[in-house]
């Protein structure tokens, strides 16, 4: 888990990642045929006011939807968010 202070939405079948002050977010998902999790909506370039590069946030962005994607078992949602 990083140490940065991501909001984190969980929305039907969705985990959207966003760090508050920037314009990163990211929104991931997990198809009924998908091992992992899947990413949507990337920002597209780096933001100036973030404390760390759009790199950066994706890489730690997915370790903690994952995280959060274990805790919530995401794992048992359909694309559809309807429950498997």
């Amino acid at each position: 888990m990083s140490h940065w202070d991501f909001q984190i939405e969980v929305r039907d079948d969705e985990i959207i990642v966003t760090l508050p002050g920037t314009n990163y977010t990211v929104t991931y998902y997990k198809p009924a045929n998908s091992p992992q999790l899947l990413g949507k909506d990337f920002p597209v370039k780096d933001d100036r006011r973030a404390p760390m590069t759009q790199a950066e946030f994706l890489r730690l962005a997915w370790r903690t939807a994952n995280d959060k994607g274990e805790r919530t078992r995401l794992d048992r949602v359909r694309c559809d968010g309807l429950a498997a």
